[in-house]
């Protein structure tokens, strides 16, 4: 049950922003610049850094619903997703994402430098300074949504195929209109 009354019963983030606009319009507008804007990344690789900071957050509605979304725009979709959850070092991914959900994981791990041997590796795996900072921006900005949807004890989805459905919007629309 969450924490605070809630009009609707959406759940996750969508029922906070249905509640609150005001709030849900800049989250809304940071989520569509960092995961669907410029980037030197693809929307599926963003889409699964912002999926596996949440899964290590222990945030079920962030990580399913992004996962699902990575799943939705990646060669090997819900295949190489669960790949990532359960092993990152034998996923079938490139050395550089590899490097670079390393990177989002210490992000994820605390608010301290990037380890200068993080920074190397994903620099030795073709990283340019956007990637790296693409990477620590979304990492950083889904450990606060996180909080945000877990702080609030927001409820999970029952309906069978919330998550599929919700990487089809998130894909097709994006954020602004996922509410």
């Amino acid at each position: 049950m969450p924490h605070i009354h809630l009009d609707s019963d959406l759940p996750g983030i969508r029922g906070l922003m249905t509640d609150r606009p005001d709030t849900a319009a800049p989250l809304n507008a940071l989520a569509d610049l960092i995961l669907r804007g410029p980037s030197p990344l693809t929307r599926g690789e963003r889409e699964l850094i912002a999926g596996y900071v949440s899964e290590r957050n222990a945030t079920r509605f962030c990580a399913d619903t992004h996962g699902a979304a990575a799943a939705a725009q990646l060669d090997g979709g819900a295949a190489v997703v669960e790949a990532v959850r359960h092993d990152l070092d034998t996923a079938p991914i490139t050395s550089l994402m590899r490097a670079l959900l390393r990177i989002a994981a210490e992000v994820q791990q605390q608010a301290a430098p990037v380890s200068d041997e993080a920074v190397a590796a994903a620099r030795a795996a073709g990283a340019t300074d956007t990637h790296l900072h693409d990477t620590v921006l979304i990492a950083a900005a889904f450990c606060m949504y996180n909080r945000y949807v877990s702080g609030l004890a927001t409820t999970l989805p029952t309906e069978p195929g919330y998550y599929e459905e919700a990487g089809r919007r998130i894909t097709a629309h994006g954020y602004a209109a996922a509410v």
